[in-house]
């Protein structure tokens, strides 16, 4: 009671008038640490933020440097609608609390407008084209005083990544340890290809830009969960959306998608992106963050207790064998990992 009485007392302050009566709804959380309410009944809602005490603290995945000075969805917003980007309005954040009060979205995910159809292709469209002219205009418009643009996925995280993977999809799934042979193979594959990605030119990159991070309100896309935002490859957010754990999508869609992304990007840079050589190192990219996916789902199974995820293993590892077979380069890595995780098996 005294919970729902300050998620009252919040969005009363918000706008300016009490709502006394206002019902409250916990919603569906996903891996966050954060939890989020539901006040009033819309069309006259809103939906509350309530952070833990360290909320301004690292990330919960892996990054370098020292905790930010200000809460990095606030800084990322903002940056993102200085872009002009659709990201859901701030009416109040009381930081002493850890609550915000943001304007509520309605429940409608990317994830769930496509109502089934996995290829629509008008909303897969309009989510390319948004990540393309968002690229374009960041590499434009770098700005030091976002966070986004102080930290990095480099050679360290991408190795980190992998091995997260090593830890839980390969050795905490199977129950196994690999042999002292194979765990050298693993590092030195692990370290060959977290040096490959970290080569590629860096711009921002929302670090987690899939279905259900897009939301569908009155026809317009908002982006929503953006805090983790850092420097990374062109490529990254198109595997989180093409390759996306919760929606799975055959590759001649994805060519297709991959293509309509070149092609605003090149309408709006005026640059010219070599398609083989995209496609390519998407394929790689793609490897390396779904191995990390799946390793990660299994991670906030047995750490975080929540097993919610583990049905999205599955369309992680079809993705990491698809692209294995369009980069034979690795098939000895392949080959290493599907004796301990036979779904990669060729």
């Amino acid at each position: 009671m005294e919970l729902e009485a300050a998620l009252r007392d919040q969005v009363g302050q918000a706008i300016g008038r009490p709502v006394p009566d206002a019902p409250i709804k916990k919603l569906k959380g996903d891996a966050s640490n954060r939890s989020y309410y539901r006040v009033g009944t819309p069309p006259e809602s809103w939906v509350l933020m309530v952070m833990p005490p360290d909320a301004t603290k690292k990330s919960e995945e892996a990054t370098k440097g020292e905790p930010p000075k200000e809460l990095p969805f606030v800084n990322v917003h903002r940056y993102l609608e200085k872009l002009g980007v659709r990201v859901p309005r701030i009416l109040r954040y009381d930081e002493p609390a850890g609550i915000m009060v943001l304007e509520d979205l309605s429940d409608i995910t990317f994830e769930s407008a496509l109502e089934g159809g996995r290829h629509n292709q008008a909303l897969y469209t309009r989510a390319v084209d948004l990540l393309a002219k968002l690229r374009v205009q960041a590499e434009k418009q770098r700005d030091p005083e976002c966070l986004a643009f102080t930290r990095a996925f480099d050679e360290d995280l991408y190795d980190w990544e992998l091995h997260h993977f090593r830890e839980w999809g390969l050795e905490a799934w199977s129950g196994k340890l690999p042999t002292d042979a194979e765990r050298a193979e693993l590092d030195a594959t692990f370290r060959d290809i977290a040096k490959q990605l970290a080569a590629a030119p860096r711009g921002f990159t929302h670090r987690d830009y899939q279905s259900r991070n897009i939301m569908v309100k009155e026809g317009e896309l908002v982006v929503i969960d953006f805090q983790d935002a850092l420097q990374g490859p062109r490529q990254y957010d198109l595997v989180a959306l093409l390759r996306d754990s919760y929606v799975e999508l055959d590759r001649d869609f994805v060519d297709t998608m991959l293509d309509r992304y070149i092609a605003t990007f090149e309408q709006e840079s005026g640059e010219k992106i070599d398609a083989r050589e995209f496609k390519a190192f998407f394929d790689l990219l793609t490897i390396q963050r779904k191995l990390k996916d799946a390793g990660r789902f299994e991670f906030i199974n047995r750490v975080k207790g929540n097993p919610g995820f583990l049905v999205s293993i599955p369309a992680s590892l079809r993705y990491v064998k698809a692209a294995f077979a369009r980069r034979p380069e690795l098939a000895g890595l392949q080959k290493l990992i599907a004796k301990y995780v036979p779904e990669l098996a060729a």
